[in-house]
């Protein structure tokens, strides 16, 4: 191995500290950003950008003595709204008779885009300090995350500097492209949140899907059978469920992984007369998706995350009864 200089050392060692030093300051905004978008009244309408598409979302949250009380609404196309107290999430669409009703285990909606701990982030991701800007009129602090390998995005949030209510979040390519972008148009920070407001303007019948093992009946327990045998690095197992849906001639598998900021789900389902194979890497948006067979069972995996995230964990997904 050739020797390395002392002064290539030196800069090594002096282009390491900055980075280095602003990690607590990073890691102190994450916190705040979190703790911002959980324990504040807000209200505001942002939207959410990814290629030609755009959408529109109105947000009502409170949080008092019992904790957090939510709606959020689709204000495009068919009427939707997510009414959450708590980890309890009940979703409304359209005239739908039914309202599912599932534990808040990875669903993160704008602008509670953070986990409590950031620990897993900086594990994943470098913090750096960005410039101050303006949203809305609100002067905000950029926050960027530097993915440390190819397996996630980078991401920059700009947050409120006095609150650190997260105003912007986007998502870039390692080209420093812009492939998402969520903002708020309007928002009001802190003040009273009247309950009325939180109320659903859809009804329906209550359907639970529970997303806690306690919680699963028998029906909802996923196969054992399936795993993934080598994750990305970083990436961890948060949700196991099996799901029916309408249409679906059988109930199918899903599992989801995190690594504190990006998700990837994974779903496996058995092949039939209706269900034909498909194999290989696609896009739907800037979703990136991989499918492929096993034992009979098509497997398909996606997420907001590299091509190549999607692909190691879909040839990673091993049936123990079959073998892969």
């Amino acid at each position: 191995m050739r020797p390395v200089s002392h002064v290539a050392l030196l800069g090594v060692l002096f282009s390491v500290l900055p980075a280095q030093a602003a990690q607590p300051e990073g890691a102190a905004w994450l916190r705040k950003i979190a703790d911002a978008a959980q324990q504040q009244n807000y209200s505001g309408t942002y939207i959410y950008q990814y290629g030609n598409r755009v959408e529109t979302f109105k947000i009502t949250h409170l949080y008092d003595e019992r904790g957090e009380h939510e709606k959020l609404e689709v204000l495009d196309d068919t009427p939707r709204e997510i009414v959450r107290n708590n980890d309890e999430v009940l979703c409304f669409e359209g005239d739908s008779s039914a309202v599912v009703v599932e534990k808040r285990k990875f669903r993160k909606i704008f602008p509670a885009l953070l986990p409590n701990q950031s620990n897993t982030l900086l594990d994943n991701y470098q913090v750096r300090m960005g410039e101050v800007g303006r949203v809305t009129g609100i002067p905000c602090q950029n926050i960027i995350l530097d993915p440390k390998d190819s397996y996630r995005y980078r991401h920059r949030l700009c947050a409120d500097s006095a609150s650190g209510m997260l105003l912007k979040a986007s998502m870039l390519n390692d080209k420093n492209e812009v492939l998402a972008q969520t903002v708020f148009t309007q928002l009001v920070i802190g003040g009273k949140i009247d309950k009325e407001q939180l109320k659903p303007k859809l009804s329906g019948r209550k359907v639970v899907l529970g997303a806690d093992k306690g919680a699963l009946s028998e029906a909802q327990r996923p196969d054992p059978a399936w795993s993934v045998s080598a994750l990305p690095p970083g990436f961890a197992s948060i949700l196991a469920v099996k799901r029916t849906m309408p249409g679906k001639e059988h109930p199918f598998n899903q599992l989801v992984y995190s690594d504190g900021l990006a998700t990837v789900s994974v779903f496996i389902e058995p092949l039939s007369a209706a269900l034909k194979a498909v194999q290989g890497l696609s896009s739907q948006g800037i979703i990136n998706v991989y499918a492929r067979v096993v034992d009979d069972h098509q497997v398909t995996v996606l997420g907001e995350v590299p091509a190549t995230t999607v692909s190691q964990i879909g040839n990673a997904v091993v049936h123990k009864l079959g073998g892969r």
